[in-house]
């Protein structure tokens, strides 16, 4: 109780002033409630003193976690540079060095006929110009998305997304969009589970060949290599340069959606990378910024076929997150970050699935580098023909909540908002992940006496 009423204090009176003022759809204070103060590496604390181990770190944005020094130090320059913060689209040298690190940051070959646009802040706006750009390009209107993606919230990044929910109440979305099966493995849309994605491409290449599909000639296809709100679920290698040979094959415009992948998350710069394909279009924001809002289209140049304001925005010139950006990017690659971030997450994932042997509510623990997902499940309900048991959200839920009281944030997503989903930042160490382990296996386990599984 003296816990309870501590907690309560200050961060009580910022929550209540925050649900007076703010609007309905706010969503992360109603699952983490707190108000913060301040923030370092990859912990921050909340207004009444507590720290907290952040595997959240702004949805992915936060690669080098919080208040990194190099990040600082680029915006502090900016500062005292006396530059304009906000340029729209016209160039700085600040600008120009950003683009030099980002397109040195790129595969070599996919950099060499790569051309960029500077997109409005959010990733939702640069799905938006990529969706724009391969319309133009090819002079179709289809878009095949998949079944599980997410890629934004305004009107028309919905339209592609497979969640229901913000969907339910919003009349006429974007028309001609179609979606795919995805290969999730632990729920295989074909019931077969780990072989499910060799039907799926086979699915994809008869509906591009068939005069009766239904569908005309798309304009593209978007995929996420790594489903981030569908629940933390990687495309198979095989599967993605099977949809890579099917697409160039048609002359169809591949979208990666690398929002929430990029920039080292999955153990390489960019998550295509794993399967050495290349895209037509890549999407990057989050990450990209260096903690700041930034979001750029990078595509083909012969897909550069739209007139001169054909995607505009204000807030496309943001000359601290491109300074942000171009330091993340450099340190990065100076320390190589992916390797790090390639061999902590075999070490976070082999830790998780020793914990998934200790309980009984783990379904599935996936995920590539240290974008992971742990699906809780019912095991006191019968599984379905591959040994797949029901979601459980209540227990996730359950378990966010001990974690939160435990000191740790984590994220709930997936279908059915069952998968327990960790996005710490980039530079966490071995012994931080041990943290993080003992404070998820105890939040597991009391919760799972909770409901009455131990």
């Amino acid at each position: 109780m003296e816990m309870t009423a501590q907690i309560s204090s200050r961060n009580d009176a910022f929550l209540k002033m925050q649900e007076h003022r703010e609007s309905n759809a706010r969503s992360y204070p109603r699952r983490l409630p707190l108000a913060v103060k301040r923030a370092e590496g990859i912990h921050i604390t909340d207004m009444d003193g507590k720290q907290y181990i952040d595997c959240l770190a702004g949805a992915g944005t936060l690669a080098l976690g919080h208040n990194h020094s190099v990040v600082r130090e680029a915006i502090e320059g900016i500062l005292k540079s006396y530059l304009p913060l906000h340029t729209l689209d016209l160039t700085t040298p600040v600008k120009e060095a950003f683009v030099d690190e980002l397109f040195a940051s790129l595969p070599s070959a996919f950099a060499q006929k790569a051309k960029i646009q500077f997109c409005g802040p959010t990733g939702g706006d640069a799905i938006e110009a990529a969706l724009k750009l391969v319309k133009t390009a090819t002079g179709n209107r289809a878009i095949l998305a998949f079944q599980g993606g997410y890629h934004g919230s305004t009107h028309g990044t919905l339209s592609i997304s497979g969640t229901l929910g913000p969907k339910m109440n919003i009349g006429s979305l974007v028309p001609d969009t179609h979606f795919l099966p995805y290969p999730y493995q632990y729920r295989c849309p074909f019931g077969i589970g780990k072989d499910g994605h060799q039907i799926s491409s086979t699915y994809i290449e008869n509906l591009l060949d068939d005069p009766e599909s239904g569908i005309v000639t798309p304009a593209g296809v978007i995929v996420e290599v790594v489903q981030g709100e569908g629940g933390s679920v990687p495309a198979p290698l095989k599967w993605l340069k099977e949809l890579r040979r099917m697409t160039k094959e048609r002359n169809i415009p591949l979208i990666i959606d690398e929002v929430q992948t990029g920039i080292a998350r999955t153990g390489k710069m960019f998550a295509f990378e794993h399967a050495g394909i290349e895209p037509d279009v890549l999407v990057l924001s989050k990450a990209i910024g260096g903690s700041l809002p930034l979001s750029v289209v990078l595509y083909d140049r012969k897909l550069d076929k739209w007139e001169p304001g054909a995607h505009i925005g204000t807030f496309r010139g943001n000359q601290m997150a491109m300074a942000a950006g171009q330091a993340t990017l450099n340190f990065i690659k100076k320390n190589q970050l992916a390797e790090h971030v390639h061999q902590m997450g075999v070490y976070f994932m082999d830790q998780l699935r020793s914990i998934q042997k200790e309980v009984v509510s783990i379904g599935d623990v996936r995920g590539r580098g240290l974008m992971l997902g742990i699906e809780m499940i019912n095991p006191s309900k019968q599984p379905n023909g591959h040994g797949s048991y029901p979601a459980y959200p209540e227990l996730a839920r359950k378990i966010q909540q001990e974690c939160f009281q435990r000191g740790l944030i984590l994220e709930i997503g997936g279908r059915y908002s069952t998968v327990i989903r960790l996005l710490p930042p980039l530079i966490i160490t071995k012994s931080q992940i041990d943290d993080v382990l003992h404070r998820l296996n105890e939040g597991i386990k009391s919760a799972e006496i909770h409901f009455g599984l131990r």
